[in-house]
């Protein structure tokens, strides 16, 4: 299989190298998946278990993974656990699954997935989806050169040349999603950004769920900055309005309504 993935780089040599997504799932493709996605550009890869993943992915270094819930021999939430603890934490991953319970979709959110499509899905919709991921990437290297290339409140600083994330001086591991929040919260610090503006700055589309699954990164980018600043830095819930990165040196805000954390009580007891 390695063997396989040098030999198509070789022959790209000189060409445009086309995106290559890396697909985890026990089961075939879906009938004309590869074909839709081949016809836009992209190379698929796939493989049927979890332990080979890692080793491709280390080889591959693919855009995008998509990954099922269920393999053969281990749970792709805990896959999706590792891969943002490994040696890519930033690497996009859509994970997918059968089951009809709601509590997957969260689990995964909370465990570094960028996005989550039930099966069966539409394969028109799941590129959308891919293309939705991919392109804030593109948009970040095509506006380096306009943007400002660091974001700086207070004690938090982001380099977003290189995606790193300093708080107090202290490395902050995020994954892209909880990255591509905090960059938005933190270009209008101690202002509200409201959750549709979130989700469109963060997926780059409005759908459904895009409030749920923001509130589920909002708690876990909120354990991170705590764990290093306490309570120098905050992100709090606004009412009916969205959420605000509240920072010590920031101008303290007479806002009526603020709930400290808004996840749903479904995600908390899910992850219990």
């Amino acid at each position: 299989m390695i063997s396989m993935i040098l030999a198509n780089r070789a022959a790209l040599a000189g060409s445009t190298r086309p995106r290559e997504i890396l697909v985890v799932d026990g089961e075939p493709l879906p009938d004309g998946m590869r074909e839709v996605l081949n016809s836009s550009g992209y190379h698929v890869w796939t493989v049927d278990r979890g332990t080979r993943a890692e080793a491709m992915i280390d080889q591959l270094h693919p855009d995008l993974v998509i990954l099922d819930l269920l393999l053969p021999d281990m749970d792709g939430l805990v896959l999706c656990a590792e891969l943002r603890a490994g040696t890519q934490p930033d690497i996009p991953i859509i994970m997918c699954s059968a089951t009809k319970r709601k509590c997957d979709a969260i689990l995964a959110l909370r465990l570094g997935a960028d996005d989550f499509v039930a099966k069966p899905f539409d394969v028109h919709e799941l590129e959308a989806r891919i293309d939705a991921v991919l392109r804030r990437g593109a948009r970040q290297v095509e506006h380096r050169g306009t943007k400002s290339d660091q974001i700086q409140v207070g004690s938090l600083v982001i380099d977003r040349i290189h995606r790193h994330v300093r708080l107090d001086e202290t490395p902050l591991q995020l994954t892209s999603t909880e990255y591509r929040l905090l960059s938005a919260l933190a270009q209008r610090p101690n202002e509200v950004v409201s959750r549709d503006e979130l989700t469109e700055r963060v997926w780059g589309y409005r759908h459904a769920d895009g409030s749920r699954s923001i509130d589920v990164h909002i708690h876990r980018l909120r354990t991170k900055l705590e764990s290093v600043a306490g309570a120098s830095f905050q992100i709090v819930a606004i009412r009916g309005a969205g959420y605000a990165l509240i920072s010590e040196q920031g101008e303290a805000r007479a806002w009526p309504e603020v709930a400290r954390d808004s996840v749903p009580a479904e995600a908390h007891s899910a992850h219990g």
